[in-house]
């Protein structure tokens, strides 16, 4: 539970479009809870399937253990990269989405930034998916409930604090720290994906 808590983490708290729109309606206060509660109701789908489908397709073929392994350790690095290259090159501002004034067009902004962000689909269904596969059947559920535990705290969150955000994430300095911190988590992920392979360990 605590690994699929702290991958969630490394995924999720990298800023993309779909976090922009949750931080940018959150310090508007528009709909910022049904929001929130979207995102965070297809993460927790999208992780389910995942580990429920991928999960078993991948264990029971060892060819597709490797090709998660070795694809899922290849995208971290490679997204820890950027973000490493983003905390040399920090935002000046935060840039989030225009205001929605209606629940109607917040909901509809909500899926399209979720369900028509490819990124979406590549950190849960295919990254956390791959990665709770590799578990034993029993304990995909605990990895999962962790994985959907953060989903919830994270949006929630910012839909708590966002308001309290703009003024720290108007400095690059913050963009800095944030990226250097998801950075590290994406490459500490890479390299537990790893372990077993480079150190020959079962």
């Amino acid at each position: 539970m605590l690994t699929g808590l702290g991958t969630s983490a490394g995924l999720i708290v990298a800023i993309g479009a779909q976090n922009a729109f949750v931080l940018s309606q959150g310090l508007r206060r528009q709909h910022h809870w049904p929001i929130a509660g979207l995102c965070s109701f297809f993460d927790a789908l999208l992780i389910t399937i995942g580990v429920a489908g991928m999960g078993i397709l991948i264990s029971e073929s060892p060819l597709w253990m490797e090709v998660a392994r070795w694809g899922g350790a290849t995208f971290l690095i490679v997204y820890g990269s950027r973000s490493l290259y983003s905390a040399f090159n920090p935002k000046d501002s935060l840039k989030g989405s225009d205001a929605t004034s209606g629940l109607g067009k917040a909901i509809l902004m909500t899926l399209a930034v979720t369900l028509l962000n490819p990124h979406a689909y590549l950190d849960t269904v295919v990254l956390l998916g791959s990665i709770g596969g590799q578990y034993p059947i029993e304990e995909r559920f605990w990895f999962a409930a962790g994985a959907v535990s953060f989903s919830f705290i994270w949006f929630f969150g910012l839909a708590i604090a966002a308001r309290f955000l703009q003024p720290v994430f108007a400095k690059a300095r913050a963009w800095q720290v944030l990226d250097t911190l998801v950075c590290l988590t994406m490459w500490a992920i890479a390299l537990n994906l790893l372990w077993p392979v480079l150190f020959n360990q079962s």
